[in-house]
């Protein structure tokens, strides 16, 4: 981990220790041999690929090793037959996939059949482990749609199947720690989505898969440095975050379940996923947070019901730890992460975090970040419910009516770029033409960071570039 001096968020970073480095281990997680053949084969394959996962047929004619490589690959999954029988279908399906992509030159690969045999969200027992090697890009990692092989196990506690199985009910929702990975999640990717696949077809999909282990681990990271930079004391709850890698996946995991399947509930506008639409960055802040805020909702109610609740009590102690999660993940590590271009988790905690300061909850005094605790739960509801209430207001509203009313909102709590063609109102926006105009005017920084976070962006840059590839194995408290 880096740290830096001097203590003052105003002074100048200095970075005095090298960062971790983190990075799967086969062998301290106990795989079998031919998982190491896989990731060789797998990672050497690579290097062959084009962006879109060929092989250049001028290379591919004279060059045995391709070919050898693939060999080994299916050798490597027909051995793993035995450790991974409950995967036997997909384990079958994928060497017909990789034979098929031999035997048609190494184009573009296919993996649609390999993709629909593979079903974890069946196999949702906690720690059952699973293999997969996929042509895929890797989100917030790896652009480029070539093959990555990924050993996972399901982080599936007894309490989170209460949940799931009662009010929160999930089925494509699959929470993953990694084991090991090839080089396109030695980055900041942290799922494994099925829409990432390449394949001929788009199917129905069935099942999505988080890393819950890497946003633990680099939250904890995060987390930790800049409670020491801002000089924020923290509740006991936070701290056992910080100190304990099982219970922050545990924590991520339960926030992960309820966040996921919001986007499909409440008064919603028609799309709520605004897939393939093109439309302002904000709308999708807006999305990300209000799942977040109804975690947070949620997590309040139960933990508030406590005893008299039907969820277990490992499940409400769970609860309270998934609003510091919440809370902390998006204020310090969403808001200073990634580049400044239409970030829209970046501005999802600079929102969350200017609504706290604004309503006097969060202060920022003496060069030292305090908190009035009873308060948070009230104030983050309330954002909660401002956010549901422009949904619910949306569907009796044109397009273009409801993406100014999203821009009023998110813009009477962030300030806007000074040069903001939005910020000057309708009346200088092209609402005579298609939308496409009107998210054409929105700036690459629309709303840049504060002089807060410009400064804790200085002091925070090395942490977060050093969680790159984290995994819990890396960490101590596990």
């Amino acid at each position: 981990m880096s740290h830096y001096t001097p203590d003052a968020i105003t002074g100048e970073p200095e970075v005095v220790e090298d960062a971790l480095a983190f990075e799967g281990d086969a062998a301290s997680a106990n795989l079998p041999a031919a998982w190491a053949a896989l990731k060789s084969a797998v990672t050497s394959l690579r290097g062959y690929q084009r962006a879109d996962g060929s092989v250049d047929p001028a290379v591919s004619a004279r060059s045995r090793e391709v070919h050898e490589l693939v060999d080994r690959v299916i050798d490597s999954l027909r051995a793993l037959a035995d450790d991974y029988r409950h995967d036997a279908e997909y384990l079958r399906a994928s060497i017909r996939d990789f034979e098929r992509w031999v035997n048609d030159g190494f184009g573009v690969p296919d993996f649609l059949d390999s993709l629909t045999a593979f079903h974890p969200e069946q196999q949702r027992v906690d720690g059952r482990r699973h293999v997969v090697v996929f042509p895929m890009y890797t989100q917030n990692g790896n652009p480029d749609k070539v093959f990555e092989a990924v050993a996972v196990e399901v982080i599936w506690p007894e309490f989170v199947a209460g949940l799931e199985a009662g009010d929160y009910s999930n089925a494509l929702f699959v929470p993953i720690r990694f084991l090991d990975f090839t080089p396109g999640y030695d980055t900041n990717s942290a799922v494994l989505f099925p829409e990432t696949v390449t394949m001929r077809a788009v199917p129905t999909f069935t099942w999505g898969a988080i890393f819950a282990d890497r946003e633990a681990a680099r939250f904890r990271v995060v987390v930790r440095e800049a409670a020491r930079v801002t000089r924020l004391e923290l509740p006991a709850g936070a701290q056992q975050l910080l100190d304990d890698q099982a219970l922050a996946e545990e924590t991520f995991v339960m926030w992960d379940l309820i966040h996921d399947r919001t986007h499909m509930r409440g008064d919603l506008p028609f799309d709520p996923f605004m897939i393939k639409q093109r439309m302002p960055y904000f709308l999708y802040t807006l999305e990300e947070l209000r799942c977040d805020l109804t975690a947070f909702r949620e997590a309040v109610r139960i933990e508030r019901a406590g005893a008299d609740s039907v969820s277990s009590p490992q499940a409400v102690e769970t609860a309270a730890r998934v609003q510091y999660a919440i809370l902390f993940d998006r204020i310090f590590r969403f808001a200073i992460t990634g580049s400044r271009v239409k970030n829209y988790d970046g501005l999802g905690g600079q929102l969350l975090f200017a609504w706290l300061h604004q309503r006097h909850v969060l202060h920022w005094t003496d060069t030292s970040l305090t908190i009035d605790w009873p308060e948070v739960a009230e104030q983050v509801i309330a954002l909660s419910d401002a956010i549901d209430d422009l949904y619910w207001r949306s569907i009796d509203r044109p397009k273009t009516a409801h993406w100014l009313a999203a821009y009023q909102l998110v813009s009477s709590v962030v300030t806007p770029n000074p040069a903001s063609v939005w910020a000057k109102g309708p009346d200088a926006l092209p609402l005579d033409g298609p939308p496409r105009g009107l998210t054409d005017a929105v700036l690459p920084d629309e709303f840049p960071l504060s002089m807060f976070y410009e400064a804790l962006e200085k002091k925070m840059t090395g942490v977060i570039d050093s969680t790159a590839g984290i995994t819990g194995a890396g960490l101590p408290g596990r």
